[in-house]
Parts: structure tokens; C-alpha cells; sequence
């Protein structure tokens, strides 16, 4: 059963852009699992967000206010990410994946909406393809899809997964670097790779994001980092696999992409709109990696638009019931301080 996050979770500053509905929880899936209930109507529809490579459940800060007019709204910390420790789990795909599931059946009353980003995209739909029943449909934005052809990718993004991707050397590599650089800085580096234009993102959400990194082991964080990114990789370059079980997903599907994204290009999304031509596929003008903190409003508005409509079977799905509706809110707010 969720209970509010002690030490490992309730800090000050790190939720700074959300209302007072806001709560910090955890449950147990083999370990603590951090998360954020960012709040939003008991009778909407269930939106879990998923965070991408080294992210948390603050990269969702700045669309979430606009997202809980409609829908109920949880964000959750992966393994060893964000304020969730690894606790003898594994921060590779499938660990993530097998969290997220846990996550799932621990907390939801109904099949949920997963909103994905990035690495969590491709966690999303793994989840969906492989326990469907848990899964109404999916929101996948700049998702690490494979598509089974390399994508043109940025000289800076090749070197840094390049030297990431060898032992040793990429411990070498992110501690040399982590003793360089401050919270604030490390932020406004990875805010410059993801965004076109960083001053975008709302100063609260900025301050949120800084606040987490002061408060984190970041050694911690970047061993988490490393795993999943030599997963991430690994999966890439095998991707055959993968992508006969992603054939098979049958749930609603939104496909959001910016158009200036240097770590997933654009190209990669259409190569994968166009092998799923019933996913609805939207890209925002001018905006990077990160829609949902670049852009928020074309993100929610895009998002309620599609839950009118190629979305609307969905919505109804991760509607909870009244008998649902009741375990969900049970399991929450019964717990809170």
C-alpha cells in the first residue's frame, strides 16, 4: 500500500511547480518505488507518466497542472532514478519494465493511460506488449523506439554514449565529470541537450529539477545511468526482437515528436508512424527532446485532443469504476499525512 515518502522522498523545492494537491508517496514492488501523485480527478482517467534516461517524475512538473484538469495523474521514479534506490533491483530495460508492472498492479484501480519519454517511451510500450490488460493506451513522447534502421544522430550524443557504453571508462567519465560541475550546472547541461531553447521551461521547473539533483547521491545516479544507457544501447543494436513484440501492440497510441530532437531525430519517429499507421502521430514545431517541458501547452493540448478522439477508448478504459474509483483514492489518500 502507498505511504507518504519519508527521507528517501519529501523534500522541499523538488515539486515547487505543482498545487498543494501534490503528494509524495511510495510503495513497495520488491523495494520502495518513489512517486509523485500530481493529482487531478478521482473519476478521470488514470495517466501514469513514465521518465526517461537519468530523468525523475519532475521532468512531467511543467505539463502536469494542465494534464490534472482532466485526468488523475501519477509520476513515478524508475529504478535508481530519481528518489527510487535500486534496493537489489536491476536499472536495465526489463528491470524497469518489471517496476513499472509492479507499479501498476500496486496502485492502479483500472488500466492506465502511460505517458512515456524517451527511454520511458520504449518501457511503455513494453509494458503494454507484454501484459496488455494493464495498459488502455499509450502517449509516446521522443520515445527510444527501435525501428530497425540506424537514425542520423548528433556527433555529441554518439561520443557520449560511445564512451558511456565501454566499462570503466564511462565510470571514469561521468565521476570526473560530476566533480566538475554543480546541481544548477548539470541541469542547464542536460536542459541545453533536450531543448531547443532551455529558457523555455518555467523557472519553478528549473528550480525543481536543481533542487532534486542537490538532494540525490549523484554517484548513485550515474551508476543507475550507465546500466540502463549499456541496456538502452544493447537493445538498439539487437533490435529485432524487440520490435516483434511491439508488432503486436493493440491499444490506442499517440506518437508526439519534436521536430528538432538531436537525441532521437525526428526521422526515427516517422520511420515508426509510418510501420504503425493507426497511431495518431503529431510533431511540435521547433522544440527538442523534451515537449512536455519545452512546449507543455501543444503537449496537453495535443493529448486532450487525442483522448476526444482516437483516444477516447482509451480514456473510457483507464476511467476507474465506482468500485475502483474507490480503491484508487483509498490506496492514496488514506495514507497521506
Amino acid at each position: 500500500m502507498p505511504v507518504p515518502a519519508e527521507g528517501t522522498g519529501s523534500i522541499d523545492g523538488v515539486s515547487s511547480s505543482l498545487d498543494a494537491a501534490t503528494r509524495s508517496l511510495t510503495v513497495d514492488v520488491d523495494g520502495p518505488v518513489h512517486y509523485v501523485d500530481m493529482g487531478g480527478p478521482a473519476d478521470g482517467p488514470l495517466v501514469v507518466a513514465v521518465h526517461g534516461l537519468g530523468g525523475s517524475h519532475v521532468n512531467w512538473s511543467a505539463v502536469a497542472p494542465l494534464l490534472t484538469q482532466r485526468s488523475r495523474l501519477l509520476a513515478l521514479d524508475l529504478v535508481g532514478h530519481g528518489l527510487t534506490p535500486i534496493e537489489g533491483r536491476t536499472p536495465d530495460i526489463e528491470g524497469h519494465r518489471r517496476l513499472l508492472s509492479g507499479f501498476l498492479h500496486a496502485v492502479g484501480g483500472s488500466p492506465a493511460i502511460l505517458v512515456g519519454n524517451s527511454m520511458g517511451g520504449l518501457v511503455s510500450a513494453l509494458q503494454a506488449a507484454t501484459e496488455p490488460e494493464t495498459v488502455a493506451g499509450l502517449v509516446l513522447v521522443d520515445p527510444a523506439l527501435p525501428t530497425g534502421r540506424p537514425a542520423l544522430v548528433h556527433p555529441r550524443v554518439v561520443v557520449n554514449f560511445a564512451l558511456c557504453a565501454v566499462p570503466g571508462v564511462g565510470e571514469h567519465f561521468l565521476a570526473r565529470r560530476r566533480r566538475r560541475t554543480t546541481a544548477e550546472q548539470s541541469v542547464n547541461r542536460v536542459l541545453g541537450v533536450c531543448c531547443v531553447d532551455r529558457s523555455r521551461v518555467p523557472a519553478d521547473v528549473v528550480a525543481a529539477h536543481v533542487a532534486l539533483t542537490e538532494h540525490i547521491d549523484r554517484a548513485r545516479g550515474d551508476a543507475s545511468y550507465l546500466h540502463s544507457a549499456r541496456s538502452l544501447s544493447q537493445l538498439m543494436a539487437r533490435p529485432t526482437a524487440t520490435i516483434r513484440r511491439l508488432g503486436d501492440l493493440d491499444q490506442p497510441v499517440l506518437l508526439l515528436h519534436g521536430a528538432r530532437d538531436v537525441l532521437i531525430p525526428l526521422s526515427a519517429a516517422r520511420r515508426m508512424s509510418a510501420a504503425h499507421p493507426d497511431w495518431r502521430f503529431e510533431v511540435a514545431p521547433d522544440i527538442g527532446h523534451v515537449p512536455m517541458l519545452e512546449a507543455p501547452e501543444w503537449t496537453s493540448d495535443t493529448i486532450g485532443d487525442w483522448l476526444d478522439h482516437q483516444g477516447s477508448a482509451a480514456a473510457v478504459r483507464a476511467s476507474p469504476s465506482e468500485h475502483s474509483a474507490g480503491t484508487v483514492r483509498a490506496a492514496t489518500e488514506g495514507t497521506l499525512s
